[in-house]
């Protein structure tokens, strides 16, 4: 019962969209959204990493990643929704803001700062969200406008409800362990999954996780599209499975494969364990596999 009980929790839980402007799609590349922002819709583009001051998208709002993230010692926890409420308020997004997130586009590592907004703007109710492909860089390589204005927003009045539909909390991923239902996929680099190297008070990975590094989602600093992305993931993930839950070290690597196999991939109930390894590592008790004594 308490299996089921987890399961229907996790699978039951509603998903709403609102309309997209034409040729949105979760993933840009840089001349689609020169289109998109040169129609009639009003686009929020927000600047995440790299130095805003010195060039940016004309338009875009400057929102440091940091201010998504937890404290340094539990980098993937979430920060408080009053503290989200007042972020995406102040970014004068609202749930029907088409937004568009921009990483610096300094590697692949730099793409996990827009998954993860993205996956926290969805989880906030924010329906229509896309990710630049291959961040500004891509975006100067195209020779497409840059401006060093400071954008101003008016903020909002948005109050977002958290939709659980998309997380596994630390006390819902020891239940997943527990009981072997879930499909657990490391999004971290080969040598971590295989407790050779770490960064978290433990080394080591989940029982049962298979890994999928995020390394495999890219060509160079461009996330892989179509064909090509499509029979990777098939070749990795099993498409039946009722859940699917991505992690990593903090939630941010994690979410690179969350993005490409939930988004991208289209596979249902795909979900992000946002603390990772990091959290589950502080509590001696939880168990791992591939520990260093186990080697």
């Amino acid at each position: 019962m308490k299996r089921m009980s987890l399961l229907l929790l996790l699978v039951l839980s509603p998903i709403f969209a609102v309309a997209a402007p034409q040729g949105w799609a979760p993933l840009l590349e840089p001349a689609q959204l020169s289109d998109l922002l040169a129609g009639e819709h009003e686009i929020r583009v927000l600047h995440l990493t790299g130095n805003y001051d010195e060039g940016h998208i004309p338009g875009a709002v400057s929102a440091p990643y940091a201010q998504f993230r937890g404290p340094q010692e539990n980098a993937g926890q979430l920060p408080a929704l009053s503290e989200l409420t007042r972020i995406v308020q102040e970014l004068g997004i609202d749930a029907n803001t088409p937004l568009v997130l921009v990483h610096g586009g300094s590697g692949a590592v730099d793409m996990g700062a827009a998954t993860r907004v993205y996956w926290t703007m969805k989880s906030l109710g924010v329906d229509t969200l896309a990710i630049l492909n291959g961040g500004f860089a891509a975006w100067q390589a195209a020779e497409l406008p840059v401006t060093t204005d400071t954008v101003a927003v008016s903020a909002t009045d948005f109050q977002p409800q958290w939709n659980g539909a998309y997380q596994t909390t630390t006390a819902q991923m020891e239940t997943l362990v527990a009981e072997g239902d879930a499909q657990i996929v490391d999004a971290r680099p080969q040598p971590y999954f295989a407790g050779e190297q770490a960064s978290a008070a433990r080394a080591g990975t989940l029982p049962g996780a298979t890994n999928l590094s995020f390394t495999a989602m890219f060509d160079g600093n461009r996330m892989k599209t179509g064909d090509e992305l499509s029979a990777m993931l098939d070749s990795a993930i099993a498409r039946d499975a009722p859940l699917t839950v991505t992690f990593c070290n903090t939630g941010h690597l994690g979410s690179i494969d969350w993005f490409a196999i939930s988004e991208l991939g289209g596979y249902d109930n795909t979900r992000l364990y946002a603390e990772s390894i990091t959290e589950w590592a502080m509590d001696p008790e939880r168990p791992m596999v591939n520990e260093p004594a186990d080697n």
